[in-house]
């Protein structure tokens, strides 16, 4: 890769809206695949973005409906409900050797995108962040921070080196770890639980976290001996604390999709989680009953 990376992103909503500015005004040719309506703003009016952190600015990108040349990385910041559809998007002929890197939640994708583009191509990554897409190029990211964490067993170290420089330097603290299993379950041990019970109870993080402790308690717990099965970390305590830790106002993207009404990533969190659970014979019982009495939402 040269210093200078082409960079798609298909999916450009809060997390992608947000690294298609950033890689933008750091002097990267960014495309974003949309829609033809969201196409036609972004290629008018750019993506503007609000940040505490890294200022309010505007960057100019590409736009497109479709990948019609190879690119050096595409990013994918969808949902994993809108995951199949916009995949028809980034045909792997055209994507070719470019990185594909998958942003999403739970931990059965990579396997899934394997079997469609090219193995040795796919770079899981981690992204912890609070940022959100207001309007078509609009972008409110509200945490005082952006951290990635870039990984992919059998994807050249240089290539994912690269990346990751491009990611620090416009921004966000970025790392590459070489355990992609332990990389995806930490992340899915924080984020189960957590999203499970705020969208269950339809409260921000402060009021599950004191009104509902007990229950969090057994649900990380539980995540914990499921992702130990798995070859993840599994660190109770340190869950507790970091939720603790956040603003009281924090709410999950799932409890965010629940209250606009739209379609849930109960599935892909805990559907995979129940599932790694039965594989590896690990009791559950919290984490199905919550799974369950969030189902009507979804």
């Amino acid at each position: 890769m040269a210093n200078e990376l082409t960079v798609a992103v298909l999916g450009p909503g809060g997390v992608g809206g947000l690294l298609a500015a950033l890689l933008s005004r750091t002097g990267h040719r960014v495309i974003c695949l949309s829609g033809e309506k969201t196409a036609e703003t972004l290629r008018t009016d750019g993506i503007r973005v609000d940040s505490a952190r890294f200022g309010d600015f505007t960057a100019r990108v590409e736009a497109d409906t479709a990948l019609r040349e190879p690119v050096d990385a595409c990013l994918v910041t969808v949902k994993h409900t809108a995951l199949d559809a916009a995949l028809a998007r980034v045909p792997a002929p055209v994507l070719s050797d470019g990185l594909l890197v998958p942003f999403l939640n739970g931990v059965e994708h990579p396997a899934a995108l394997r079997a469609r583009y090219r193995a040795d191509r796919v770079a899981p990554a981690v992204i912890r962040v609070e940022s959100t897409r207001v309007a078509p190029g609009v972008i409110e990211h509200g945490s005082p921070f952006a951290e990635i964490d870039l990984t992919g067993t059998d994807v050249p170290r240089a290539r994912l080196d690269a990346l990751a420089g491009a990611f620090a330097e416009a921004g966000p603290a970025t790392r590459v770890l070489e355990d992609e299993t332990a990389a995806l379950w930490a992340k899915m041990s924080f984020l189960a639980p957590f999203a499970l019970l705020t969208t269950r109870y339809g409260l921000p993080l402060g009021e599950v976290r004191t009104r509902h402790r007990e229950e969090l308690a057994a649900l990380v717990e539980e995540t914990a001996a499921i992702s130990h099965a798995c070859g993840g970390p599994a660190d109770p305590a340190r869950a507790l604390a970091r939720y603790d830790a956040f603003p009281p106002a924090t709410k999950s993207s799932m409890q965010r999709d629940a209250e606009a009404d739209r379609p849930l990533e109960l599935d892909a969190i805990g559907g995979a989680l129940l599932r790694a659970a039965e594989r590896h014979g690990i009791p559950a019982p919290v984490t199905a009953r919550v799974v369950s009495e969030v189902r009507p939402f979804a």
